[in-house]
Formats: structure tokens, C-alpha cells, sequence
């Protein structure tokens, strides 16, 4: 019987491990796979076995790379490839769930209603810099520490979907710092949003290796403000960044549309 929210329980434990359920990894492999396969074929598994359900909480890093006998930066990969399809949600300070059935978690899906890039961008330059203020006085040690891990799994993507995968995962932990829960589901549905086409169509066509390096920086001077607990610096920082990013995106003369993104100095230039 499937345990509601996670892993079902096994005779002999209180909650079973996922070593619990499924032994030793000779049960599941299958030969051939390289080590980001090996992780999603026993993620596939324990769906398909009805182990894992929507809303479950799955095993730590740690464990999937112990089942799956791979180093853990092949499990942040097969994670970060699960999460950029939509079918992961990271909760600081909780864990990796699978997504909801049917989105029953979200304000709403996006594929109820049709947006543009624009509209997406003008929504982010409204929201987000206003959360930094809001993460200064509210984000904790496990926060920090989720947006490092964030900033570390971005710096060693190897490719633009893994990127983006780290990119949304990374400004949701900066809603997530808030812990303000209605702001936390309104960041759930504009992060949702950039999985619709439009979005991720333009931002693949504007990627390359420079622009990331760029997008890295101004990541890393956010999370810096945050932690220096500086508000105005970080909310400065993100005005900077989402400009970057509508200036990449959209071109220069978009800032008239933008109220929430004034004409900022950039020390390090486009």
C-alpha cells in the first residue's frame, strides 16, 4: 500500500527507505545505462511499481546515488532534468516531491491560460526585486544553503536545459526565503509559466556560454547581498539581473514597459 506523501511503510520500520523497498540495485539496472539514466530508470521504477505517487517526497541525493552506484552530481543532473519537465518540486529545508496530480498544488497550471515573454517578464519585474527585503529579514541557514546548492549546480551544468533547470530552481529558493506562503505560491505559478513554449523557446535561442557566465554573477551578488543582509543591495542586484535578462531577451528598448526596471548602471556591462 502506497504511504500518503512518500515512501510505503515496510515490516520491521516505522517508514521505509527506499533501500527498504527495492533492495539491493541488482533488481532494477539495466545494462548499458550511463549514470543520469541509471538515476531516472529507478525513479521510473518506483513509479511504475506505485511506490512514488504525486505529492512524494523522494529519497535524499545521497541515497539515489547509493542505489544507483553514480556520483551525486549525476543525480543532481537526472534531478535537475525531472524538475526543468515539470515533474518536481524542491521545498526548502523539506526535500524533492514529485508534482502534484493535475496541479492541485498550484494557484493554477499554465496550460490554462496563454502568456508571452513579455507579460512574463513584466511580472518578474514587479515581483521579484520586491521579495528581496521580505528574504533579507526571513531567509535561514537552510535557505542560504539551498540557494548555494542552487548556485553550485548552475555553475556546472552541462547544457542549457540543466541550466534552466537550475536557474528557476535558484530564484524559486529566493521566493522560498521569504517564507510568506501566499508569495511562495505566486512565485510557484510564474516559475510554472517559464515551462510554457514561448518562453523557453526565446531563452534558447538567446543562450550561449557568455550570457550564462553573466547570469551566474548576478546570481551569486544576490545571494551575497542576502546574506550581508543588505536589502537595498539585494533588491538593486535583482533589478540589474532581470534587466540582464529582458535586455537579452527582449532588447533594450523593452525598459518603457517595464516600470520595476529604471535604466540601472551595470558595472560589468551586457
Amino acid at each position: 500500500m502506497r504511504c500518503q506523501g512518500g515512501l510505503p511503510r515496510v515490516a520491521g520500520h516505522a517508514q521505509g527507505s527506499l533501500l527498504d523497498v527495492i533492495g539491493s540495485r541488482s533488481s532494477w539496472t539495466r545494462p548499458g545505462l550511463d549514470s543520469q539514466e541509471a538515476v531516472l530508470a529507478l525513479i521510473e521504477r518506483q513509479i511504475s511499481d506505485g511506490h512514488l505517487g504525486p505529492g512524494a517526497r523522494l529519497p535524499t541525493e545521497r541515497e539515489l546515488a547509493l542505489l544507483a552506484g553514480v556520483a551525486r552530481s549525476a543525480v543532481r543532473r537526472a534531478l535537475g532534468a525531472m524538475e526543468a519537465q515539470g515533474r518536481l518540486v524542491r521545498q526548502v529545508g523539506r526535500g524533492t516531491y514529485l508534482a502534484p496530480a493535475n496541479g492541485r498544488d498550484s494557484l493554477a497550471s499554465p496550460d490554462d491560460f496563454e502568456t508571452s515573454p513579455i507579460e512574463i517578464m513584466m511580472v518578474r519585474a514587479l515581483f521579484e526585486p520586491q521579495l528581496m527585503p521580505l528574504a533579507v529579514m526571513a531567509a535561514t541557514n537552510a535557505d542560504f544553503a539551498e540557494m548555494e546548492r542552487c548556485l553550485e549546480g548552475g555553475a556546472t551544468a552541462d547544457d542549457y536545459l540543466e541550466w534552466e533547470a537550475w536557474d528557476k530552481a535558484l530564484h524559486g529558493s529566493l521566493v522560498a526565503a521569504t517564507h510568506n506562503r501566499f508569495l511562495i505560491r505566486i512565485g510557484d505559478l510564474i516559475a510554472s509559466a517559464r515551462t510554457q513554449p514561448g518562453w523557453g523557446g526565446l531563452k534558447l535561442r538567446n543562450f550561449s556560454e557568455a550570457r550564462r557566465e553573466s547570469y551566474r554573477e548576478d546570481h551569486q551578488e544576490i545571494v551575497r547581498a542576502l546574506r550581508e543582509r543588505d536589502p537595498g543591495l539585494a533588491q538593486l542586484a535583482m533589478q540589474r539581473h532581470l534587466q540582464r535578462v529582458r535586455t537579452h531577451l527582449l532588447g533594450a528598448d523593452h525598459h518603457l514597459h517595464f516600470p520595476g526596471l529604471a535604466q540601472l548602471p551595470d558595472r560589468r556591462g551586457g
